[in-house]
């Protein structure tokens, strides 16, 4: 049976975020980032392994605990997310730690507030789809394009809309082609170098909880939520 394969992209420097660390090894609670982010990914009994793929001259990660019976640490960060997740899936399979037909489930290491439940749900959704697929939210509010001095041009409908989040989950052998072929100045996430190759990924519902750390004006939010899910 194909196992899954939990890959996290930790090899960014988070420049929008402003604080003198990358942002996934800011402190929430006690804790970096990254932390909350691989801990709800080694609680679920459905993840099989859990690889955390970092820039090579990473000097932060060791600093840390990181009691995760199921991470594996590879030091093959790439200059973009799209090329940590390609030389991530390489090592995995290289080592005979992944076959080509397992399971790739990516997040992101900044979105450290998905919900377990969630997670499980997703994973079932998509094991069984032909290609893979995503957490992704419905556009909800109205959309507007603007010009280069930000004058609204036009209202942009959100009809068929959709936010895209993490997981993002596919084949290995799949996704490794996908982003290898792709022209990754293009590649903003797995799921559009899987739509260049003509394939359709299978979009499931998220939460708006599941949102990505990218300014620090975030944290308090991130560090409510976390909060709220310890007492509940």
């Amino acid at each position: 049976m194909p196992k899954i394969i939990a890959l996290v992209p930790a090899a960014g420097v988070g420049s929008r975020f402003g604080a003198q660390a990358p942002k996934q090894y800011v402190s929430v609670l006690g804790q970096p980032v990254l932390f909350h982010t691989l801990n709800v990914l080694n609680q679920s009994a459905k993840i099989d392994q859990l690889a955390v793929v970092l820039a090579p001259e990473d000097e932060y990660f060791d600093q840390f605990q990181w009691p995760f019976f199921k991470m594996l640490k590879i030091r093959a960060g790439g200059e973009s997310r799209a090329q940590t997740v390609i030389n991530g899936i390489t090592v995995l399979l290289n080592q005979g730690l992944m076959q080509p037909d397992d399971w790739v489930l990516v997040h992101d290491a900044a979105r450290c507030c998905l919900n377990l439940p969630l997670l499980n749900q997703f994973i079932d959704t998509i094991k069984e789809h032909s290609v893979g697929g995503l957490l992704a939210l419905p556009v909800a509010d109205t959309l507007k394009q603007a010009d280069q001095e930000q004058h609204v041009q036009q209202t942009i409908s959100r009809n068929g809309l959709w936010q895209a989040q993490t997981p993002q989950m596919f084949r290995a052998e799949l996704l490794l082609e996908a982003l290898t072929e792709a022209d990754l100045n293009t590649v903003t996430d797995e799921a559009s170098a899987i739509e260049q190759m003509g394939l359709s990924a299978l979009l499931v519902e998220g939460m708006l909880s599941n949102f990505k750390l990218t300014f620090s004006h975030d944290l308090p939010l991130v560090e409510a939520i976390l909060t709220a899910r310890k007492k509940g």
